[in-house]
């Protein structure tokens, strides 16, 4: 038999460890002097700890190492890791592909200042309209005026929460002039509807996030940042591109500060 000092060593397992496991079961030793509370382990308990080790190694908890050293629900406590790891795996391979983006896109310095996110968009029932509009000058004047023709006509709905309206361009193809567009706002319920506009229920969806920060005429770069990189990711675009104002001329003074999300349905 070992003393618990030595069987620390050969176990390469603090001593502190080894009386935690003590007293919630997971490893009692062989024998405890009852004059002086010497702990003593056997050869056999150096393989059970090894086990143990090797359970912990594979990300698994002391209570759901207690179940496998017992032989409790072990069938699906490993069907579950492997799917935790599996999951783990493709969240790595993701990591990598990103760093290899950003490493073979490091020279080209208009991308620097991008980076790309994966999220869901929210979902619900939103007013839409379409316009054809000269530019964003006159998209800053033509929706806060819509804004307050809904209020006017519905003066108890009110914004999604969390507040959620963007633009596509209609087509697809990105304008800073001469914009066809089309426009939505998440509410919370369907109401009146002034001419050209409508209710529409929008599902969730997956999309590459890019945010923008600064003045609309260099938004065509946030795309192409945004573009480049599902297409080096693998992912496959399966909708028209939103544009999502966060902070803009209604609440910031300089146009630098201005603050745009770029938002890349895919699959």
């Amino acid at each position: 038999m070992f003393r618990i000092g030595d069987f620390s060593k050969l176990s390469k397992t603090s001593i502190k460890t080894l009386r935690y496991y003590d007293e919630i079961g997971l490893l009692r030793p062989e024998y405890v002097d009852s004059e002086n509370g010497y702990r003593f382990y056997t050869t056999e308990q150096l393989l059970k700890i090894h086990k143990i080790h090797s359970f912990k190694q594979l990300g698994f908890g002391i209570k759901e190492i207690q179940d496998l050293i017992n032989g409790v629900n072990v069938d699906n406590l490993l069907e579950q890791r492997k799917t935790e790891l599996i999951e783990e795996q493709r969240e790595l391979e993701k990591q990598l592909s990103k760093v290899k983006f950003l490493m073979s896109n490091k020279q080209e310095v208009q991308f620097m200042n991008y980076e790309a996110t994966i999220k869901y968009t929210p979902a619900g029932i939103a007013y839409t309209k379409r316009m054809n509009l000269s530019g964003y000058g006159e998209y800053f004047k033509a929706i806060p005026a819509l804004g307050i023709q809904m209020k006017k006509l519905n003066p108890n709905m009110k914004c999604g929460s969390p507040e959620y309206c963007f633009i596509v361009h209609v087509g697809g193809e990105y304008k800073d002039t001469d914009m066809d567009i089309q426009f939505y706002e998440i509410v919370d319920k369907e109401g009146k509807a002034p001419d050209g506009v409508k209710y529409e229920k929008l599902e969730s969806c997956k999309v590459i996030s890019v945010m923008h920060k600064g003045k609309y005429q260099d938004l065509g770069l946030a795309y192409a940042f945004a573009l480049k990189w599902t297409e080096s990711n693998g992912y496959k675009v399966i909708g028209n591109i939103r544009e999502n104002y966060i902070d803009g001329i209604w609440n910031k003074a300089s146009e630098d500060d201005w603050l745009t999300e770029i938002q890349v349905p895919i699959e």
